[in-house]
């Protein structure tokens, strides 16, 4: 039943990173036309008003009466300076670069783990994570990571963006133990939208009907992606989970070509093979160990 629901944990992180994908994809077209702030305040404005729909004041009253409500708003900080990290690096690096550098992440996440919650990671899963890195660090090809053009500043904040990522899943480990997905999906996302409010108010750019709707839409979709991803956290461990997330580099290039038009090189499909391996290994792994349990 253990091995089932670990499975189960895993197909439903896959479908996180895949709204995840989507959501960033609708990102990328925004970002060329309405600042950070006002995207990721439009975000906060729609998941916190439908956590109040769905939750009511039964969910406001979960919120003041949790014995977790600091560490939910030390997480919801974390989480907000890491998407401001990241948004504000893009324009200064190539795509591929930045996914490098973000799925560090994983890898930082599996340690934290292990020092933080007391998980143990069987060897199998060692050999899945760094297999997964090994296949995004093919995928995006990053021969010209430290080129002179490059800003270094652009790196230090990506990389700074994945370890503040990477400890925000620690804690919502932690914090799971107490609270649902709803209550924390209120805190965090009011959080955002209380500390973003003043910053969007002076860089305004009125969208146009298509960037509203799409404002909306992301924030729809982070809602539900959050949604998943706490479930899936529920039924599978750290290790794992990191290696799930290394779909989201597929998720990525495969929406890019859709949505963009990208035209991904060769090295993008070793890389995605190899990603899509180190999944398919960890779960006939978990399965058999599952079994014989």
């Amino acid at each position: 039943m253990k091995g089932n629901s670990m499975i189960a944990g895993m197909l439903l992180g896959v479908g996180a990173y895949a709204l995840f994908a989507l959501n960033d994809a609708a990102y990328k077209y925004l970002a060329e036309t309405l600042p950070v702030a006002q995207a990721l305040f439009f975000r906060s404005l729609t998941i916190t008003a439908g956590c109040l729909i769905a939750g009511r004041g039964r969910v406001v009253a979960a919120v003041v009466a949790s014995p977790v409500l600091k560490r939910m708003l030390v997480r919801s900080a974390i989480t907000l300076v890491a998407w401001l990290c990241y948004f504000n690096a893009a324009p200064q690096l190539p795509f591929a670069q930045m996914m490098t550098l973000y799925f560090a992440a994983p890898i930082l996440t599996t340690l934290l783990a292990i020092r933080i919650l007391g998980e143990r990671v069987s060897t199998v899963r060692w050999v899945s994570i760094f297999l997964g890195f090994s296949g995004v660090v093919v995928a995006a090809d990053p021969r010209g990571l430290l080129v002179g053009q490059t800003a270094a500043w652009a790196i230090g904040l990506v990389m700074i963006a994945a370890m503040l990522w990477a400890y925000a899943v620690i804690l919502m480990r932690q914090i799971i133990r107490h609270e649902g997905a709803l209550v924390q999906m209120l805190v965090q996302n009011a959080f955002s939208l209380v500390a973003t409010a003043a910053w969007t108010a002076m860089v305004w750019v009125t969208p146009s009907p298509l960037e509203l709707f799409l404002l909306v839409f992301t924030g729809a979709i982070a809602a539900g992606g959050q949604l998943v991803q706490f479930a899936a956290i529920r039924r599978a461990p750290v290790a794992v989970m990191a290696v799930v997330e290394y779909s989201g580099l597929v998720w990525a290039f495969l929406l890019g070509w859709l949505i963009f038009a990208d035209q991904p090189p060769m090295a993008v499909y070793f890389g995605a093979v190899i990603i899509l391996a180190a999944g398919m290994f960890l779960v006939f792994m978990e399965h058999r160990a599952g079994r014989r349990a």
